[in-house]
């Protein structure tokens, strides 16, 4: 299971309208890069493959392939917005270790 908080379910919704194609998803993948070994990686899609499995939480949905599923199952999103928000936020159990801008990993 992957969760996506309100704040971040809303902020998703709104990105969304703003892509002006109601049919988009938001696919998170996992790839080798970043300074802790492995980075997120955040798009909008309206295409889904058949290994892709798909999340709902909070009225948002997530897909991700199946190779990025080990590494972010468990996973909270989460959105801060405020004067020093830095935007989505990535909990994750499975790391262990991340960078100190959040947008990087290691397992």
């Amino acid at each position: 299971m992957i969760n996506v908080s309100e704040k971040a379910a809303r902020q998703i919704k709104r990105l969304i309208e703003d892509e002006g194609d109601p049919n988009s998803l938001l696919r998170v993948k996992v790839k080798k890069g970043g300074c802790s070994g492995l980075s997120y990686v955040m798009e909008f899609t309206t295409e889904q493959q058949d290994n892709d499995k798909v999340f709902e939480s909070n009225g948002a949905k997530i897909i991700v392939d199946t190779e990025s599923l080990l590494y972010v199952l468990g996973m909270t999103l989460n959105y801060d917005g405020g004067l020093n928000g830095q935007g989505f936020e990535f909990s994750n159990p499975n790391a262990q270790k991340t960078c100190s801008c959040g947008s990087s990993f290691a397992v």
